[in-house]
């Protein structure tokens, strides 16, 4: 098994911060702008992950930033002390966490590269 370059290290944790960001933008566009901030954070996240599949061509750069992505969107999910929240109780907010899990784990799982040029199957053709 081959261990990755650091180029490529250093590309998974740019898409992991990026992940991070898009998380936390996105969590607090969805409730501000409803229909529109929803739609535009939905996009967003399918946007990087499907981005970061197709341009580090492998499954783990669509699975990196929904990682990021998830980690932000739950550490901003969670109570605070002095009772504070950045998600309501509305629709939004659960499609938003739903959804925007779903679009992740579909980036990182049905990631498609291209695949190679090869001669034709027919040989002496």
């Amino acid at each position: 098994m081959r261990l990755p370059s650091a180029k490529r290290l250093f590309a998974y944790l740019g898409l992991a911060l990026l992940g991070l960001l898009v998380g936390a933008g996105g969590a607090l566009v969805q409730g501000g702008w409803f229909p529109a901030g929803l739609l535009l954070a939905l996009l967003g996240v399918a946007g990087l992950c499907y981005g970061g599949a197709t341009a580090m061509r492998s499954r783990a750069g669509g699975a990196v930033p929904g990682a990021g992505w998830l980690v932000a969107v739950l550490f901003l999910a969670a109570n605070r002390p002095e009772g504070d929240f950045v998600f309501g109780a509305g629709l939004g907010s659960y499609v938003f966490l739903l959804g925007g899990m779903i679009v992740a784990v579909m980036c990182a799982t049905v990631a498609k590269s291209p695949q190679p040029e090869r001669p034709p199957a027919r040989l002496g053709k």
